[in-house]
């Protein structure tokens, strides 16, 4: 049987319900914003009338009030949206018990199994999109198709509160003439690579050599050339399934701009200690670490170095992070957020095989003094126990990434379904 996915993205989410509990504000350009003073100002949402004026998801709050001087700038309430993100999946829980989340405001359903008592896929959106709108006051757009990549790309190409469908029959003449980017992880960087070699479409990737794309762009070049194929088959989890865990990380827009190795490794220390932290809570060892460094500028790079032995300690995780970025960043310009994460996960109670090139009796001290920190700062705070080196400086010093943390997104891909 074809499998019917659907893909619902609540419209201008954060912005929408910010309308929706200020009436006074309705009818002006709204921007949900970070803060400001933290560093943090940046346009999270906006809704319809902020969006006719250019505003753009991500740009400076100074940027955005130079497009629209008359901006009603908002404050984010997460734990707001966190209910009707809740409400939503309550709906959507009435069509199919094949649920997975993609951030707050978005999310798949695999309804296959509901068409005989709901209807057709197209049935089934418009229902959930009525049921959105005068149960929770807010709209949705809703991606119909037999698979995830192309629902996604459904629920993008029409808004506000609309259904689309993607069949196997239109999705040559709907999806192809696309421009490149709009498919899923093709970001600025490959946009920028598939243009030099004049594939800009979605149908241009569809159409290239998967071996050409390959050679170009990593495994990710057969993976972008089987979702531009439709050629996805990976399954919508079940309601309540907990995601795999990949991965466990921290980044941080710092108070003020990096313009050294030394305030590089104060950063690094900070989120080492919060990254190790969240290891040892959550039972794991990590055999990578991963480096994000963007700039001034905006521009964004990273880097990743593996262990000899997997490691959930902030001295090693320090330590590596600041030799990978001594090693790949050339200091061209001032640096505006960085972030460290630990992947390739495994259980931290897992056996190991000792080393005869490590002190294994110094790393059992320094596990021994890490937990013993980790005590101290579940009682008495997050600050209440700090590197000596951070005394360096007071801006620095105050940043408490554990508690002001960044949730990475789930990952689309579950183990072992890759394309």
């Amino acid at each position: 049987m074809e499998r019917v996915i659907l893909h619902a993205d609540l419209n201008n989410f954060y912005a929408s319900v910010e309308c929706l509990h200020r009436p006074e504000i309705r009818n002006q350009p709204v921007a949900v914003c970070g803060n400001q003073e933290a560093r943090h100002g940046i346009v999270l949402a906006k809704n319809y009338l902020a969006k006719a004026t250019g505003i753009q998801t991500g740009e400076a709050i100074w940027q955005a009030r130079r497009k629209c001087p008359y901006l009603v700038v908002v404050p984010p309430n997460y734990p707001l949206y966190l209910r009707y993100s809740r409400l939503a999946r309550s709906i959507y829980a009435d069509y199919s018990d094949q649920v997975e989340p993609f951030g707050l405001d978005e999310a798949w359903l695999d309804v296959t199994r509901s068409h005989h008592i709901c209807g057709d896929g197209k049935k089934i959106a418009d229902g959930i999109r009525e049921r959105i709108k005068y149960e929770m006051g807010v709209t949705a757009s809703v991606g119909v198709s037999w698979n995830k990549i192309f629902a996604k790309l459904g629920s993008d190409m029409k808004k506000p509160d609309a259904t689309t469908s993607i069949t196997r029959e239109n999705y040559q003449q709907v999806v192809w003439p696309l421009p490149a980017d709009e498919l899923l992880y093709v970001g600025r960087a490959t946009k920028r690579k598939l243009a030099y070699y004049g594939i800009c479409t979605i149908g241009d990737i569809a159409g290239a050599d998967p071996l050409f794309l390959k050679s170009r762009l990593g495994k990710w070049g057969e993976v972008l050339w089987a979702f531009a194929n439709g050629c996805d088959n990976s399954p919508v989890t079940h309601l309540g399934e907990e995601a795999i865990i990949k991965s466990i990380g921290n980044s941080i827009t710092t108070p003020r701009d990096l313009r050294n190795d030394e305030d590089v490794w104060m950063t690094i220390c900070i989120l080492s200690e919060s990254v190790a932290a969240r290891l040892r809570e959550q039972g794991f060892k990590c055999r990578t670490v991963h480096v994000y460094v963007r700039d001034k500028d905006l521009f964004t790079c990273g880097f990743q170095g593996k262990f000899i032995k997997p490691t959930n300690l902030s001295k090693n995780l320090a330590e590596k992070a600041m030799a990978l970025f001594k090693e790949h960043y050339n200091w061209s310009n001032p640096i505006r957020s960085l972030g460290v994460r630990g992947c390739d996960l495994v259980t931290a109670d897992a056996n190991e095989q000792l080393s005869l090139f490590c002190d294994e009796g110094r790393q059992i001290r320094q596990e021994n003094l890490e937990l013993t920190v980790d005590i101290l700062r579940r009682r008495f705070g997050n600050l209440a126990i700090q590197r000596a080196v951070l005394l360096q400086d007071s801006d620095l010093r105050s940043i408490d990434p554990k508690e002001d943390h960044v949730i990475y997104p789930v990952a689309f891909f579950k183990e072992g379904h890759l394309p």
